[in-house]
């Protein structure tokens, strides 16, 4: 079992994001999720793990005790700790939601450690223990299966397994091509994550705007390919992906053209996965009855190239896709400012 520290402040979110590339995601705590094993390998450089956006890092799970340095203490000292080489101990209060001072958790730790028999290396230890500290939270509580009781502060106790890179492109107002509304590297990441980006698979876009979302897949390994009905754009997006996926020798490649979602110039299932961001209201100048017809056309085609598809939009489009033939599989509402709440939903055809 791992424990999985959780980014954002989006847990349902993260916790979906991190099965993509783990199996078995329980959320703990505020924070904190449980998995029961780690794509690709444990430590491994490959591993899925290292390319999410809203997780910070997997730990090979030891104890898992209420939030109190004394507990963890007496769990780690009770386990079994089948490592060699030095150690260092990082605790963590994990958004400020404990009262646990974090210095005092490294310190009794430690020294639980080094009557065990380790040697302390702070500086470039072989293994770090790391303590995740947090509060109870109800609805959390509610949702684990088997779970009674109060909803008790945790402490999850691991070694660090996997930590991801977080290796995003920079940001909009930094690459070569920038138009206002671009999507920020995390949430590019997590969509085409969502839509099952990997080395080996294919992404398309068939609505790529500026290339947030074909950046960030390529950067994590996936053939990709984009389209736009617009000529800037997809001159626009080929400038940012040779700036920041350019092609490698045996490596993933990409490809952009001008194209129209609702017509794609693709055989059936030509790809593995489809991400886009659809067209919002307030930046369209399309009208409402023409960008429901755009979107469906799009969510059909996308049903007719790919098994699987991450979907953000200022609305939800639940029906056209189940409409389109896509099952919905999961569906988040993320608040980006006080005018915009975007609606994810992840689709799968069955």
């Amino acid at each position: 079992m791992y424990w999985l520290e959780l980014a954002g402040e989006e847990d349902a979110f993260a916790a979906y994001e991190a099965s993509t590339a783990a199996a078995g995601v329980e959320l703990l705590a505020p924070g904190i999720a449980s998995a029961g094993s780690l794509g690709g390998g444990v430590g491994d450089r490959e591993s899925p793990l290292r390319r999410l956006a809203y997780t910070h890092a997997a730990h090979e799970a030891i104890a898992r005790t209420d939030a109190e340095v004394s507990a963890a203490a007496a769990a780690l000292d009770a386990a079994s700790l089948d490592r060699d080489g030095t150690v260092a101990v990082r605790a963590r209060n994990v958004r400020n939601t404990t009262d646990v001072s974090t210095a005092a958790a490294e310190r009794e730790l430690g020294g639980v450690l080094v009557d065990r028999g380790f040697d302390v290396d702070l500086d470039d230890p072989d293994h770090v223990l790391r303590a995740l500290f947090a509060a109870g939270d109800r609805a959390v509580h509610d949702a684990v299966p088997g779970a009674d009781g109060d909803a008790a502060s945790v402490c999850a106790l691991g070694w660090v397994a996997a930590e991801a890179a977080r290796d995003f492109a920079p940001k909009p107002t930094d690459r070569p091509f920038f138009q206002p509304g671009s999507m920020a590297p995390a949430d590019a990441r997590a969509y085409a994550n969502l839509a099952g980006a990997s080395p080996g698979r294919a992404l398309l876009d068939p609505m790529c705007g500026t290339g947030g979302l074909p950046i960030e897949a390529a950067l994590v390994g996936a053939d990709t390919l984009a389209c736009d009905a617009q000529a800037k754009m997809v001159r626009g997006t080929r400038e940012n992906l040779r700036a920041y996926a350019s092609e490698k020798p045996g490596g993933p490649e990409w490809h952009v053209a001008r194209g129209d979602a609702t017509a794609l110039p693709l055989p059936d299932d030509a790809v593995d996965g489809v991400a886009f961001d659809a067209p919002y209201g307030r930046q369209s100048k399309i009208a409402r009855h023409e960008l429901a017809d755009l979107v469906s056309g799009a969510l059909a085609e996308a049903a007719r190239v790919a098994p699987r598809a991450a979907v953000v939009a200022d609305r939800d489009w639940r029906g056209e896709a189940r409409a389109a033939g896509w099952t919905v599989d999961a569906v988040f509402e993320r608040r980006v400012h006080r005018s915009l709440t975007r609606h994810v939903l992840v689709l799968d055809r069955r």
